[in-house]
């Protein structure tokens, strides 16, 4: 496994998302219910992870933003469908929305975000994409009530959206939980 170089500044937890619409946060919100044990993504941290990062100096992290700005893709619409949890099997640690079936621009983009994150230098592990948007963690829910929430949600289907840009974010972790900071949107090709 590669390692990022020695960090030569205090580091920034970044990580590489597309934004949800307003409209769409709102639906996915609704979801939310009074599960024991689940900590509920708010509504205005929803996204979708396209590359977590980590921890990263701000000499890479200005490099990456200058490789990431350099990405052109067209911009696609995707559509909100399904709930699910990972991992699929074993205990469930994280509650999920789907984004339907796969896109090839979703997967051109993701694809395009890590040739410019190697290219500036960033060496972090690469794991495999599994396109979801994280609603709830799980800390300690009954198997049957995690059960229940995913049947009486697997209907659940949102209104298309259009992804025109995708974003480089700071995560700072805080008691309360993590707050995502916009580092810098990035503008996709519009038709």
């Amino acid at each position: 496994m590669y390692q990022n170089p020695p960090m030569t500044s205090t580091p920034e937890r970044l990580f590489v998302s597309l934004a949800l619409p307003d409209p769409c946060r709102a639906l996915v919100s609704e979801l939310y219910d009074s599960l024991e044990g689940v900590t509920w993504t708010r509504p205005e941290q929803l996204h979708l992870t396209m590359r977590f990062l980590g921890d990263v100096d701000s000499d890479l992290a200005a490099r990456i933003e200058t490789s990431l700005a350099k990405i052109r893709v067209k911009s696609f619409l995707l559509p909100l469908e399904g709930v699910g949890r990972l991992p699929p099997r074993g205990s469930a640690k994280v509650l999920s929305v789907g984004i339907g079936r796969a896109n090839t621009l979703l997967f051109q983009l993701r694809q395009k975000i890590d040739d410019a994150l190697l290219s500036a230098g960033w060496r972090g592990e690469l794991r495999n994409f599994n396109p979801h948007i994280t609603v709830g963690r799980v800390l300690d829910t009954p198997q049957e009530a995690i059960d229940h929430w995913l049947y009486h949600h697997q209907e659940f289907v949102g209104p298309l959206f259009r992804v025109g840009s995708f974003q480089l974010m700071q995560s700072t972790l805080q008691p309360a939980g993590a707050v995502h900071t916009l580092r810098r949107d990035f503008a996709l090709v519009v038709d």
